[in-house]
């Protein structure tokens, strides 16, 4: 027992650890996008040139989080089963990770949907979409 339980901990801060890290690499990309769009403008980069640059780093940042949700649909089986555990506990379920997202992929169709709908949540969707808006509002000079 004291094994499963040990396992379960070594999984779950792994993963707590791994989770946060995402959120701090998220952050980053948006920091990015906003120094690129002041960056953009001073440069005179170009309207769609910038914009460009805007959706990519929002995508990427979609996938960060997906990645991090994933890690957040473990973190909450490995608490259920956790709380769950009893004489005959559910030992083999630790460190399934892989396994268990394995097993609900739903192919490349699914994988890009789910990157969109990351992408798409308000937390990810700012400070991109507003700083496109402000961009296609002021406008910079097309590329010669």
């Amino acid at each position: 027992m004291t094994d499963t339980k040990t396992a379960f901990g070594q999984e779950w801060a792994i993963l707590q650890n791994n989770y946060e890290r995402y959120e701090s690499g998220a952050l980053i990309v948006k920091l990015v996008a906003v120094v690129l769009f002041f960056a953009g403008f001073a440069l005179e980069m170009g309207t769609w040139l910038v914009c460009a640059v805007l959706l990519v780093l929002w995508l990427q940042e979609g996938i960060f989080k997906t990645y991090q949700a994933r890690l957040g649909e473990r973190l909450l089986e490995l608490e259920q089963l956790r709380s769950a555990d009893t004489a005959d506990g559910p030992g083999d379920k630790a460190f399934q990770l892989h396994t268990a997202w394995l097993a609900r992929r739903k192919g490349m169709a699914g994988l890009l949907a789910e990157y969109a709908l990351s992408a798409c949540r308000p937390t990810v969707a700012f400070p991109y979409g507003v700083l496109i808006v402000l961009v296609l509002t002021m406008g910079l000079p097309l590329p010669a």
